[in-house]
């Protein structure tokens, strides 16, 4: 359980779950992104263990030369390999392994290091996608180096200027995170090209108001789509329905208050845009077997 005492630079959310910010005066030259070995010595903050739950503002993508690593991301636990990418993105509630077997490759980066039009092409933002990701030999060799190519641009402070510097990172980034996000697409279950932005405006919209709009003909409506436009484009980019997905994202952020808070389930429930407890009681259940009460019993 996480510590919900907020510290000096960590920023309380939800009344516990803590928001650690970007080390920037950790990066070479304070630019937005970190590259660098894994190891027991590298963490975000020193006087925070990593091995309870905490969110961050920022992108972590590590890539393991050893395992198996096990690793908690928004209550589910995944098994990484040698040769597997975990890609955890702001906000997402995470765990690092108590033992320290975390070798590889991490790279960290704030969201506002890189131009809008790079962030939209490269996926940022793609909470649907996959977090762990198994990249064949030909797509390793090719992530590997781009990364590789990357640590050295950012070590190499002495042969460009300061600002030449940032934007030659800034290239060498985009190029990495273009070859992560295919990989990252093309891993989703029942991933398909897209031939619009429809779930695209979607989840967007979603991300920013499933705390109080769980409608979907509402959804619709704001984004000037027919109910049955959007039903196509989100059971074609995810496989489920748009009810589905919004359900799907107010469960997460439920579990993330209940695990993570001391917020009364009165107060979980309204933060998700159910006003009434009981109701948000049964939507709970419904979804994961468990209420409320007994959720956070369980992690306590």
């Amino acid at each position: 359980m996480a510590d919900t005492t907020p510290q000096e630079g960590a920023m309380a959310v939800g009344d516990g779950i803590r928001t650690l910010p970007f080390p920037t005066e950790l990066a070479v030259g304070g630019v937005g992104m970190r590259i660098g070995r894994m190891g027991a010595d590298r963490g975000w903050r020193a006087d925070i263990p990593l091995d309870r739950v905490h969110r961050i503002d920022f992108h972590v993508v590590l890539l393991f030369t050893e395992g198996p690593v096990r690793h908690m991301v928004d209550f589910t636990e995944y098994e990484a390999a040698a040769g597997d990418l975990l890609w955890i993105r702001p906000g997402q509630v995470h765990r690092f392994s108590r033992e320290c077997v975390y070798r590889g490759t991490v790279l960290t980066m704030q969201p506002g290091f890189l131009p809008r039009a790079t962030v939209e092409a490269t996926g940022l933002y793609r909470y649907d996608l996959p977090p762990l990701l198994h990249p064949g030999p030909a797509q390793l060799e090719a992530l590997g180096a781009a990364l590789e190519q990357l640590r050295r641009e950012y070590e190499d402070t002495t042969t460009l200027p300061p600002s030449l510097h940032a934007a030659v990172l800034r290239h060498e980034l985009t190029a990495f995170l273009l070859r992560l996000a295919h990989l990252a697409a093309s891993s989703a279950p029942g991933s398909r090209q897209q031939s619009d932005n429809t779930f695209t405006l979607f989840r967007d919209a979603v991300e920013q108001g499933f705390a109080t709009n769980h409608s979907v003909s509402a959804y619709a409506d704001a984004l000037g789509y027919s109910r049955r436009t959007l039903v196509r484009a989100v059971r074609a980019a995810t496989g489920e329905t748009p009810k589905g997905f919004i359900d799907k994202r107010v469960v997460l952020e439920a579990k993330r208050l209940l695990a993570h808070t001391e917020l009364p389930i009165g107060r979980v429930g309204a933060a998700v845009g159910f006003p009434d407890a009981a109701n948000f009681s049964k939507f709970f259940q419904l979804h994961t077997g468990r209420t409320p009460v007994a959720f956070r019993a369980e992690l306590r």
